[in-house]
């Protein structure tokens, strides 16, 4: 009777096993699967702090083969942000999205498995936090694309992504895809995250490819790549065109000296890699784009012998640093490459503190490096960096262009028209009115939260009896109230009702080095009650009176791993806590955390990037003292910066200067931006002890750059002074063509008036822009920062829109910040453009916009085509040489 008993048993679990060997296997190669499976191994034991939350996932009965390989594969590769803050079932979520597009879509059984598996399966695009995007937008698409050609689908989830966003400039958090969806605008790398998200939703592998720093000026870009029927092609990212492979950054990619993305786990595609390693590759798209030199260096020692294993930079000059577009490593004859534009680079080699630098230039057949450089030794140099030159582009016809524009003006006016249900000033006062709040503070901030208005009210309505409610939300970014669930900030704010501040800390700091949830530039999560909740009173009292507690806990508690976390994501404290790893930055937003939930002032010193605490009326610096000199705590040294009296314009930090610390064998720059101490020179600052270089540098019309540099020693009680001089652009002032000023121009009143008229005896600035892209509207964003100066001057100011650019949601009183003189115009049938160009002598291919300066007479001494960052204050230097000379 037993064995009879014992039969069905067996039987079913034979039947089990052959079925389970019927499963399709989704990781089809059994080398790559094994390597898979062992460095999922290898995750599982990193992981095992979060291992329920995550691998739990794996004991779900109906866990099929192809499930249960996807999820290894993410496993395996995934950054160190998503072990610590994500579950298994959200990637159990996004696995099944993955593969219901694939079987949903007729394109989706002609993909590849490589392809399918590194550029549709993956979560993630960049460093943007992850969301149930790909599920919402699946729904939403589906049925839109459905019946369209591959080609035609990634042209339509274009469309539908302008429908929901479009550009301006924002911080450097890459919001999540949902939140910029309510919020209906974002950066182009939150825009490209985006749309890629859209892509990968509906099956189409697609990419996010960014020119980490362009050459010909200043910003770097972000676009997309989509694989169509065995071919990558590009597209603007929210910004569709009537095909693929045509954007306002064809021209200026051209000119690119490199395009890269990095791709999640082992990768076996063909495309050359500038870095492998076991989690990712960065490969190189540059030969996608622009006509491309193998740059060969070889670094040599002070009796010029091959150095193995020096680290050599690639850099190019932008936002005046020298900025490294890629990084390799010397093998035994010294030696390494990589494939990059026609321009100049500047190679950076060193091998410990001993370094050296050399200009690569086009001609080069090899650059050699020699390591003959030492820190402390002081001198000056000036060099010139040159640019690829302009190439012509594609051009769509005019048929084309016309009905693509309408497009998009319906596009615009479906999100205007959701835009416009975000709060008016007139409800959010009646709602301060009705709860008896400050109508200015109530405004001010639901006006900021744009589609986030709804949590924002709540929290607001929510907390509104709490005296700290105003001060705390005053230290939020325009994105933090863009994006933050009103039960996050309710979670900070109450749990501060009952916290201890540390005796001493003045009322000023209370606010944005206590209270606040925002500490980098990471997403705010609840994590406030981590240390209120592990902690007695009494050792918080002990805590707080000697922060070295909280120091020695992280040294001994939390492990650095800075390889790992490669997509530069911040894990968040409560991630950092339960996974017991994170990288320097993350440890350090960690250390913050934990701080202001104990009452201590903590900080992330913005120059610097080092994490402080403030105590006996200073801030300190924490030296974690785990592996090298970045955390050594160093004496302070006075610095002194003017501006020379020759200067042609003012001086901006990041702009034509910056400051830079030699650490580990290269320069790093000093993070200045928008701050206040560098606003007005002269200016003094407090800096680390130590050897720092200088660098200024003039852009000329071509793109090249004029470059000087000082390197100085910082040390003693003296401060040292330091003059900002401008290097002068090689070349003179010259006309480059001839326009008639008696033409006549349409203003948008429907007056009309001739350019002589606007010229006002100056001088006249005219801009030709698409209003609805990208590139004009960087200059509409540079023109505030020279309002002033340009009203001074008395000239004209002119944004001339061409007809077929034209479109209903067009509304020129939303720029904001411009010159009182500026007028707007419509150029019918590209008249003025072409009388423009013709002058100049050049194909003018929509390679919006064009920016060119006039003197009275009709004389062009400027032109500026498409992309390019500080248009106003080239335009001003023009103006104030021409006084000169005139």
């Amino acid at each position: 009777m037993k064995k009879i008993f014992l039969l069905p048993i067996l039987f079913a679990a034979l039947l089990l096993n052959a079925c389970h060997e019927k499963e399709k296997h989704f990781l089809t190669g059994e080398t790559y699967r094994a390597q898979v499976h062992d460095q999922f191994e290898k995750r599982k034991i990193e992981a095992a702090n979060r291992s329920e939350a995550l691998f739990s996932v794996f004991r779900t009965d109906s866990l099929n083969l192809e499930q249960r390989e996807a999820l290894e594969f993410l496993y395996a590769y995934m950054p160190l942000c998503d072990l610590a803050d994500y579950d298994g079932r959200f990637f159990l979520k996004q696995v099944d999205a993955a593969f219901k597009a694939r079987d949903y879509f007729s394109w989706g059984k002609n993909i590849p498995e490589d392809i399918f598996r590194h550029f549709v399966l993956v979560y993630r695009i960049n460093n943007e936090n992850l969301d149930t995007a790909r599920i919402a937008f699946f729904e939403e698409l589906k049925d839109r694309v459905k019946d369209l050609s591959m080609y035609e689908a990634a042209l339509e989830v274009n469309h539908w992504c302008h429908e929901k966003v479009t550009y301006r400039g924002t911080d450097t958090r890459t919001s999540a895809p949902l939140a910029l969806a309510r919020t209906s605008w974002g950066r182009c790398g939150e825009e490209s995250t985006f749309t890629a998200t859209a892509l990968r939703a509906v099956g189409i592998p697609a990419r996010q490819c960014y020119t980490p720093r362009w050459v010909h000026t200043d910003d770097n870009h972000a676009w997309v790549e989509v694989w169509i029927d065995g071919q990558w092609h590009y597209l603007g990212a929210c910004e569709p065109e009537p095909e693929l492979d045509v954007a306002w950054f064809s021209a200026p990619a051209k000119r690119a000296m490199m395009v890269h993305t990095n791709v999640f786990g082992l990768y076996p595609g063909p495309e050359e890699k500038n870095l492998e390693t076991p989690l990712y590759s960065k490969i190189n798209l540059l030969a996608n784009y622009a006509e491309t030199r193998v740059v060969k260096v070889r670094v040599v020692d002070e009796n010029n012998q091959a150095v193995e294993g020096a680290t050599v930079q690639f850099k190019v000059y932008n936002y005046a640093e020298l900025y490294p577009i890629s990084t390799n490593t010397t093998g035994a004859e010294g030696q390494t490459s990589i494939i990059s534009g026609k321009g100049d680079l500047m190679i950076w080699a060193n091998k410990g503190n001993n370094f050296g630098y050399t200009k690569s230039e086009p001609k080069d057949e090899i650059t050699i490096v020699k390591l003959d450089h030492k820190p402390g030794v002081v001198y000056e140099e000036s060099f010139v960096m040159n640019v690829p030159p302009e190439q012509a582009v594609k051009e769509l016809s005019a048929e084309k262009i016309a009905a693509n524009a309408l497009r998009l003006a319906s596009e615009d006016s479906i999100r205007n028209a959701y835009m416009n249900t975000f709060i008016q000033e007139e409800s959010a006062r009646e709602l301060a009115k009705q709860n008896q709040l400050n109508p200015d503070e109530v405004w001010k901030y639901l006006n900021r939260s744009q589609g986030n208005w709804q949590e924002i009210s709540h929290f607001i309505l929510s907390e509104k009896v709490n005296p700290r409610l105003f001060p705390f939300l005053a230290t939020l970014t325009d994105k933090e109230l863009r994006d933050t669930p009103a039960e996050f900030l309710s979670d900070h704010l109450q749990s501060n009702k009952n916290i201890t501040i540390k005796a001493g800390t003045p009322e000023n700091l209370v606010a944005p080095n206590i209270l606040s949830p925002h500490i980098e530039w990471e997403l705010i999560q609840p994590w406030r009650s981590l240390a209120q909740q592990q902690l007695s009173e009494e050792e918080k009292t002990a805590v707080r009176n000697r922060v070295d507690y909280i120091i020695e806990y992280i040294k001994d508690n939390i492990r650095l791993n800075d390889a790992e976390n490669y997509y530069n994501c911040r894990i968040t404290p409560r991630g950092v806590y339960e996974l017991k790893i994170a990288d320097r930055l993350s440890r350090n937003i960690f250390f913050v955390a934990v701080c202001r939930s104990l009452g201590i002032p903590a900080r992330i010193e913005t120059a610097t990037s080092k994490p402080q605490y403030f105590e006996n009326g200073q801030w300190i610096d924490v030296a974690f003292g785990t592996d090298n000199s970045k955390e050594a705590n160093l004496p302070k040294a006075g610095l002194i910066v003017q501006n020379a009296i020759d200067n042609p314009i003012k001086p901006g930090y990041y702009s034509h200067y910056t400051l830079a610390i030699f650490k580990d064998g290269d320069f790093q720059t000093l993070d200045f931006e928008n701050n206040p101490l560098v606003a007005k020179f002269p200016y003094q600052l407090d800096l680390d002890e130590g050897y720092y270089r200088l660098m200024a540098g003039s852009r000329a019309n071509d793109g090249s750059v004029s470059v000087h540099t000082e390197y100085f020693e910082l040390k003693g009680n003296t401060p040292h002074t330091l003059n900002i001089r401008l290097p002068e652009t090689e070349g003179k002032l010259m006309v480059k063509g001839i326009v008639d000023m008696n033409l006549i121009t349409v203003l948008n009143d429907d007056s009309k008036v001739n350019l002589k008229a606007l010229a006002n005896r100056k001088g006249l600035a005219i801009c030709f822009v698409d209003p609805d892209k990208e590139p004009s509207k960087h200059i509409l964003q540079d023109l505030p920062a020279v309002q002033q100066d340009l009203e001074e001057w008395g000239g004209g100011v002119l944004f001339l829109v061409p007809d077929d650019k034209i479109s209903k949601a067009f509304d020129a009183s939303t720029f904001k910040g411009l010159p009182k003189q500026t007028r707007w115009g419509i150029d019918k049938n590209r008249e003025l453009l072409q009388s423009v160009t013709g002058a100049l002598k050049i194909d003018f291919s929509n390679n919006f916009p064009l920016t060119v300066y006039l003197t009275n007479n009709g004389g062009i001494l400027y032109a500026s085509v498409g992309y390019r960052i500080g248009t106003g204050e080239d335009v001003l230097k023009i103006i104030r040489l021409e006084e000169e000379t005139r």
